[in-house]
């Protein structure tokens, strides 16, 4: 799987490089789902304190996927990795709805940053095989994305345990990017 998102970037971007930040409150999964379109395998994780950032290289593409740790003491320097990011990947953790309402307050105000005005959104519903996990309508609701009017944005419902939704929502910033989104 890996080789296949290699592949994939390397018709999304041609000669540009990109550079895609994965957001989220802590424990939603964004690690996870770095390293399993990375590697196409599920690794064990802890929580990430500070970033992880992976480039993939193919031809003469360049995607820097950075994850950025979500502790509620390390989203204040989110803001350090914005200048010229062109897509946010804001991971929710679909079954953690006592903290909904935290991921949609976190949400928007990264969506109000001036240096990320002309970002795409792709937002992982995740966790989509866990009990209880609210589906893609659900989320949308809670994270009232119905309000994003100034910029492209799609959700897709992910189990990155089980790698499920991680491509379809690839294939759409793709698709995005590629239409100058």
């Amino acid at each position: 799987m890996g080789i296949l998102f290699t592949r994939m970037l390397s018709s999304l971007f041609g000669n540009r490089e990109a550079r895609i930040l994965v957001l989220g409150l802590d424990n939603a999964g964004k690690t996870t789902i770095l390293y399993r379109l990375q590697m196409g395998e599920v690794v064990s994780t802890i929580p990430t304190i500070g970033f992880n950032v992976e480039t993939v290289q193919y031809n003469n593409i360049k995607l820097q996927v950075w994850d950025l740790g979500g502790q509620t003491s390390i989203r204040p320097y989110w803001r350090c990795y914005f200048p010229n990011t062109r897509a946010i990947i804001y991971v929710v953790d679909s079954s953690d709805t006592d903290r909904l309402v935290t991921a949609k307050d976190e949400f928007h105000a990264i969506l109000e940053e001036e240096e990320l005005k002309g970002a795409v959104v792709l937002v992982y519903a995740n966790k989509q095989d866990l009990p209880g996990a609210l589906d893609d309508a659900a989320v949308t609701e809670s994270l009232e994305l119905h309000k994003i009017k100034n910029r492209q944005w799609a959700i897709f419902k992910t189990s990155a345990i089980k790698g499920e939704g991680l491509f379809e929502g690839l294939d759409w910033l793709s698709n995005t990017l590629k239409s100058g989104g």
